[in-house]
């Protein structure tokens, strides 16, 4: 999965982590440990480097948790989480699909910043409640304030942060549009994204201070994921109202049943098709099952006369079809997340319409974005 490691499962959920958050916690780690040993003399280097590694790792438990309150709110939505990543700029939630309605794409969006400053409330409180001292009141001073860093910095009003998707529902509600939400967050996510470049690159520039170089990691990140946004809906809504059927290969490699293998050969090289592999129907043009031009090898060619397609075919299962009414975008969906190249097509008795490939939907995108000739 993109070079991450699977950890286990949280709630059900699967856990990645990227390889560059270990980089992350050992900043992190570091980072906190001199501060703490420079704050209390006292502290050994050992003892300062474990309380630094156990405040890192506390820190990245409050970003999962932030994640785990997107999650939650998207599962009583009945949308399923594929996983959680951790990685260098904090977490990630994969959802399966998009909110039904703006209302619930809020309340999805919001749930990771109000646990983040629930988290903070509460750690303050046990902070005051328990008049900790030490290292302990510093520990816990600095998860409070990191958990109300992380929900204020994540309710910035543009993709592809929480804000963001604040803000999509929002304009969808006021427009009834959802790509259009989609378009203008990711506007304004770009906007901050070049504001934070600014920011990383002028003092470094005039002054030759890296002190806010982390600013222009951030806001390049912001501008890739925002324009990726942004290009994504422009995607779906061009796939809006499309179905599995619009998008069929013409001439699609459909062969009969009860053909012999040499009719099949014969046929092949005479149409001069390409295709490695065929779909096959009966005589009642219902999918049946698959062959491919390596199967002819398991057969010799002295019997290819009288032995059948369907006797050399394998079988395709149900769960590998799309009907020809099922929406376009939910198709591509599906390719995207079986890894797969092409689909066949079938309606609801069975017969078979065709084979749907992810370069035709590539195809039929761009014949749609092509302006219309004066």
């Amino acid at each position: 999965m993109n070079g991450t490691i699977r950890v286990g499962n949280l709630f059900g959920i699967p856990f990645y982590i990227h390889p560059s958050w270990f980089l992350v916690l050992g900043l992190v780690a570091w980072s906190y440990s001199s501060g703490l040993a420079a704050q209390f003399p006292q502290l050994t280097g050992g003892i300062a480097l474990l309380l630094g590694l156990m405040t890192a790792l506390l820190l990245f438990a409050s970003v999962v948790a932030h994640e785990l309150g997107h999650s939650f709110v998207a599962i009583r939505q009945g949308i399923d989480v594929k996983s959680i990543t951790l990685f260098i700029f904090g977490g990630l939630a994969s959802l399966e699909k998009e909110s039904k309605t703006p209302a619930e794409a809020f309340w999805v969006a919001i749930a990771g910043p109000l646990v983040s400053l629930l988290l903070s409330g509460i750690i303050t409180g046990i902070a005051v409640a328990s008049a900790a001292s030490g290292p302990l009141a510093a520990i816990l001073g600095v998860l409070a304030t990191v958990n109300l860093v992380l929900a204020l910095f994540n309710l910035i009003p543009g993709l592809p942060l929480d804000g963001g998707n604040i803000l999509k529902a929002i304009v969808w509600k006021i427009t009834g549009n959802p790509y259009k939400g989609v378009t203008f967050a990711s506007r304004v996510g770009q906007v901050f994204g070049w504001v934070a470049i600014a920011s990383g690159l002028l003092p470094l520039l005039f002054f030759g201070s890296f002190a806010n170089f982390w600013n222009l990691l951030i806001g390049f990140f912001l501008l890739q994921n925002a324009g990726n946004a942004a290009q994504y809906a422009r995607v779906q809504e061009q796939l809006t109202g499309l179905t599995a059927a619009d998008a069929v290969t013409l001439n699609s490699p459909i062969v009969s049943a009860d053909l012999s293998l040499r009719e099949f050969a014969d046929g092949r090289i005479m149409s001069g098709q390409d295709w490695r592999q065929f779909l096959v129907t009966d005589n009642d043009g219902q999918l049946v099952g698959a062959i491919a031009i390596d199967d002819l090898r398991s057969v010799s060619t002295t019997m290819w006369s009288e032995t059948p397609v369907r006797q050399v075919m394998r079988p395709i299962a149900q769960s590998t079809t799309v009907k020809s009414d099922q929406p376009l975008l939910e198709v591509v969906q599906l390719l995207e997340q079986q890894k797969l190249s092409a689909l066949p097509v079938i309606r609801d008795n069975g017969v078979l319409v065709g084979i749907l490939e992810k370069a035709a939907v590539i195809q039929l995108l761009q014949n749609r974005y092509q302006p219309n000739p004066a």
